[in-house]
């Protein structure tokens, strides 16, 4: 018999309401009966069915989303936001910029990503969002690709976002933080504009969201899902993480 696990990360998963009366569960909090490793985790593709009135219709397609890493990329953030994202229905993409799938975060976790950053670069993405982490920040700045992504991205108005050190390593050189309100992990802070700087854990300016770093990742992800799917998704989702957010 599979585990509630297995049925949550399958391509076709259950409702947020099914999800709650799957067995082995407490109180709607789903206990697993053994672990998933890391690769399948990344790898799964889970959805989540919100309310009616903020579920897209079955004939909609699905909102395509990019995750770009690289060696030294801080994989709780590109776990968390490739998961939270997943998890709320969204077509994921882990490219890497590197020459091999595989990539070493920053604290020595393995990362398999789905494809190279060169077989994105003439897709359309509802969101490109970046994860920090050093040196990861700075091989994503030094991607040709991604900057011609990321740029095109801003420049037609499409959603893109960067966390903990990214904000202020990839997106001030490409230019992507002019007149927008902007945030990074407090070791950056003082790289950004004193005018344009603020300390809040998510900061959302027009297309652009930035966030702080790994204790805000969840949140920012979270703020993605309500962007592109609205807020009936976001709670249903912020309620089955168990995050307590409140919208």
């Amino acid at each position: 018999m599979l585990s509630p696990w297995h049925t949550l990360l399958s391509p076709t998963a259950p409702s947020a309401m099914e999800i709650r009366s799957l067995p082995h569960s407490t109180n709607g909090f789903l206990v697993p009966s053994r672990s998933l490793p890391l690769r399948s985790l990344l790898r799964a593709t889970p959805t989540l069915t919100a309310t009616a009135t903020a579920a897209p219709s079955p004939s909609s397609p699905k909102k395509k989303v990019l995750v770009p890493i690289a060696m030294g990329t801080e994989e709780m953030e590109a776990v968390v936001i490739a998961g939270v994202l997943r998890l709320a229905g969204a077509d994921v993409t882990l490219a890497s910029v590197e020459d091999g799938l595989e990539v070493e975060a920053s604290c020595g976790s393995r990362i398999v990503a789905d494809t190279h950053i060169a077989s994105c670069a003439d897709q359309v993405f509802d969101l490109v969002a970046l994860p920090g982490g050093m040196p990861g920040s700075v091989r994503l700045r030094d991607s040709d690709i991604l900057q011609r992504i990321t740029v095109r991205q801003a420049e037609e108005k499409r959603l893109y976002g960067a966390i903990s050190a990214a904000p202020a390593v990839v997106l001030m050189p490409w230019g992507l933080h002019r007149r927008k309100k902007i945030t990074c992990h407090p070791s950056f802070i003082g790289d950004l504009p004193t005018f344009r700087a603020v300390e809040s854990n998510v900061q959302v300016s027009g297309e652009l969201t930035t966030s702080r770093g790994p204790g805000t990742a969840f949140q920012f992800a979270l703020s993605f899902v309500e962007q592109m799917f609205g807020p009936h998704a976001a709670e249903d989702v912020d309620r089955i993480l168990v995050c307590q957010r409140k919208l």
